[in-house]
């Protein structure tokens, strides 16, 4: 050979090598430093659990969370490297007879069909590269696998395989699939389940069972053939396996339970934490919920509220027919039919303020239940016969409810001197009717009836208005304000006498916390729902510290209690009494029907009820009530839930004594007065009655009226009774006079109140 040529062939295997050499120099320049894999940590999946420990959410970007090699199942690590790599113990990161395998299918098939990728290759393409499918890209693939191989043993290897790979339905990693194709931990899976997963690895769209059942079936059995065919399972065990069946759906419960509490936590947590801690770092919430409640309070109440719909609906296609009967005549109602009414249901534990269950709407993502501001109506009563019997009046103290009116001078609310019967507030307020400058209240009852002097008991469960206003007048509004506050009412409260029909607005959380004071013995807590959370190593980040405090004393919250005990065995609640067991409770209507409400509660369990429409429309008829509307549904939720709680009553704190009394004049009952009348009341020691009843029930009350010894009788009886220290000069009074679900009159030259949500 000339030596001419000899040196051509020379400088090309030289020029070869340089340029091969820069090429491997470019590749291994752009290769990721391999040690961030002894770092790595992938976007994980926070769980939210509820007080048994069930999932009851997941906030992720990628469904994923992290194992060790020892927690996943054998059959698991078997079937993956059976069907996607079975010579992964003996290779040093790539596999040159699979490579030479796969380019021969694709030739034949002039398409790429077969990856020839071992385990450590797809690991390496997952974390560090793109999936785009270039000469280049697999080289670096090649190489990279060759680094991990050198840097790191075969089953560590394996467990970043494990915990990376993509299954499909937005499951990263096998705890996740587990969760997500069969509602299981990962410890849980059967060697059929391991093999379907291992199966779904290839092509997560075409092998997924819940798309492609038949096709994820035979790459299932093509996964345990290949485990049998390499000695990693028996004969049995592949003909059982096979003979199982595959999930055809996602699991009850995969999806977003409970919404609204879930809703609650992400975003008390998410302004803690950061959005980046709660979505991607894996925390584990554990929450005050208990799932088994939340699903009977959602199935109940739902039923509950279609059968609302379904009553509203026929009541309007019912007037919407008489109104087209008549000719000529203006439109009184929609011509469109009634949208779906909304509801709320809070649950709470009395003892500790755990919200059990939590229901804030339908098909909404407001949350009503806590972002709501709507009139309590009656169920804010409670708070102004608290405040009666704190100031040292009894249940059986006597309250008028006879008619009364209240005039607007421009400062404060005042009584009206003179009006006290129906005809002499009509003379005295027609002047006035249409006045801008004038304003009248002529509050009424919701029978538009009224009963004279009334026990404290028969005013509350029977939720008589006039009897609320003259009590609040008497005691002052601000001490409501004070003892509504202590119990637990967070909203801005107005002190007026409109704030005994609950003409303040509050939310269904803040008041069934409220009410679960005087369940409490007078100790409000604070209610919560988060128990404890951790973070994706265990490390505890924050957990529930109670807060409570005494808003009352027990003899206070007890009598109050008692008297809305009878408000379910003889008064508005009385639905609720099928329960059979002892109950406390008030229900409530504002104005023009458009709140509903009911408040109920066990010496374990507090839950309150609300439904109303958003744009504060009218329930419609007079007759749908608290009362008549929720108690039922509320009743049919308590009934399924109270079932693991025995029987029992409120106990009974030191200094109370129980008195024998006559129920409608509150005197001490003699063996003459009716035994229907005749209550053992409930007295703090040292104010029990000290008179006998000298009634005869036999003659008619108003007989003997003149011959009785004078009784003190809470009423507007003072001239000029100043009932506002107000001194707005607004030509709407503050906080406007609110009906409730015993006040359907709108008030005389009042316009309707402003309610803010």
């Amino acid at each position: 050979m000339p030596r001419s040529r000899f040196y051509f062939w020379v400088f090309v295997a030289l020029l070869c090598a340089a340029g091969n050499a820069y090429v491997l120099r470019r590749l291994l320049m752009g290769l990721p430093d391999i040690h961030t894999l002894e770092e790595y940590s992938p976007a994980l999946t926070s769980r939210v659990f509820d007080c048994k420990g069930n999932v009851v959410a997941e906030f992720s970007i990628e469904k994923r969370a992290l194992l060790s090699l020892a927690k996943i199942p054998v059959d698991m690590q078997n079937a993956v490297i059976a069907i996607e790599d079975d010579q992964f113990f003996h290779h040093w990161g790539i596999s040159p007879r699979g490579i030479l395998r796969s380019a021969f299918a694709n030739l034949l098939a002039r398409r790429v069909r077969q990856g020839g990728s071992t385990i450590t290759q797809q690991l390496s393409r997952q974390i560090f590269l793109s999936r785009q499918r270039k000469i280049v890209r697999k080289i670096r693939e090649i190489l990279l696998a060759i680094e991990i191989e050198r840097n790191f043993s075969k089953p560590e290897i394996l467990q970043f395989y494990l915990n990376q790979v993509y299954f499909g339905e937005g499951a990263y990693g096998v705890q996740s699939a587990a969760r997500i194709f069969f509602g299981k931990e990962v410890g849980a899976l059967t060697l059929a389940d391991c093999a379907l997963l291992a199966g779904i690895i290839q092509a997560p769209r075409g092998n997924s069972p819940f798309s492609h059942p038949e096709q994820a079936r035979r790459r299932r059995n093509a996964v345990l053939n290949r485990m049998f065919d390499e000695r990693m399972i028996q004969r049995p065990e592949l003909e059982t396996a096979m003979r199982e069946p595959i999930p055809l759906a996602k699991p009850v419960g995969q999806d977003t339970q409970a919404p609204y509490f879930v809703e609650h936590v992400r975003k008390r947590l998410e302004q803690r934490y950061g959005t980046n801690a709660l979505w991607r770092g894996g925390l584990k919430i554990y929450t005050s919920l208990d799932l088994e409640k939340q699903k009977i309070v959602e199935s109940v109440m739902e039923k509950g509220l279609v059968a609302f719909d379904e009553s509203a609906r026929q009541e309007w296609e019912r007037k919407f027919k008489e109104q087209s009967a008549v000719l000529d005549a203006a439109p009184e109602i929609s011509t469109s039919p009634p949208a779906k009414i909304q509801g709320a249901f809070v649950l709470m534990d009395v003892k500790t303020g755990a919200v059990r269950a939590m229901v804030g709407g339908r098909e909404s993502i407001f949350n009503r239940a806590v972002q709501a501001r709507r009139q309590a109506g009656s169920t804010f009563k409670p708070f102004v016969w608290a405040a009666a019997l704190n100031s040292g009046m009894t249940a059986a103290s006597l309250v008028e409810d006879t008619p009364l009116a209240y005039y607007y001078d421009g400062r404060d609310w005042r009584l009206l001197e003179g009006a006290t019967d129906q005809y002499s507030i009509n003379l005295a307020t027609q002047p006035f009717a249409q006045s801008t400058d004038f304003k009248i209240w002529v509050p009424n009852n919701f029978d538009g009836k009224f009963m004279g002097a009334v026990t404290l008991r028969k005013a509350l469960a029977l939720s008589r208005n006039i009897a609320s206003i003259n009590l609040i007048t008497h005691i002052g509004p601000p001490l409501v304000v004070d003892i509504a506050h202590r119990a637990g009412i967070r909203s801005d409260l107005e002190a007026v006498p409109a704030l005994g029909l609950g003409a303040s607005a509050v939310s269904p959380l803040e008041l069934t916390s409220a009410f679960g004071t005087f369940a409490n013995g007078g100790i409000s807590v604070v209610p919560y729902t988060v128990e404890r959370v951790e973070d994706s190593t265990g490390k505890q980040l924050e957990s529930h510290v109670p807060s409570e405090h005494e808003a009352m004393s027990p003899q206070l919250a007890y009598l109050v209690t008692n008297l809305l005990k009878g408000v379910v065995q003889r008064g508005t609640g009385i639905s609720a009494r099928r329960l059979g067991r002892p109950l406390a409770g008030k229900t409530g209507t504002s104005n023009d029907n458009r709140d509903l409400w009911f408040l109920g509660y066990t010496p374990d369990l507090v839950a309150g009820a609300w439904m109303g429409y958003d744009d504060f429309t009218s329930l419609g008829r007079k007759d749908w009530t608290g009362g008549s509307t929720v108690v039922p549904w509320w009743t049919d939720i308590m009934e399924e839930i109270l079932k693991e709680y025995p029987k029992r009553d409120f106990p009974v704190p030191p200094g109370i004594a129980f008195v024998q009394v006559d129920g409608e004049t509150g005197l001490l009952a003699l063996p003459t007065c009716p035994k229907k009348n005749r209550i053992l009341e409930a007295f703090r020691e040292g104010l029990e009655p000290k008179d006998y009843c000298q009634v005869d029930h036999s003659r008619p009350m108003i007989e003997q009226a003149a011959s009785q010894s004078p009784t003190q009788v809470i009423g507007p009886s003072v001239e000029g009774l100043r009932v506002s220290t107000s001194s707005s000069s607004s030509s709407r009074p503050a906080a406007s006079p609110s009906a409730d679900e015993e006040l359907d009159d709108k008030p005389a030259g009042i316009e309707d109140p402003v309610i803010l949500e």
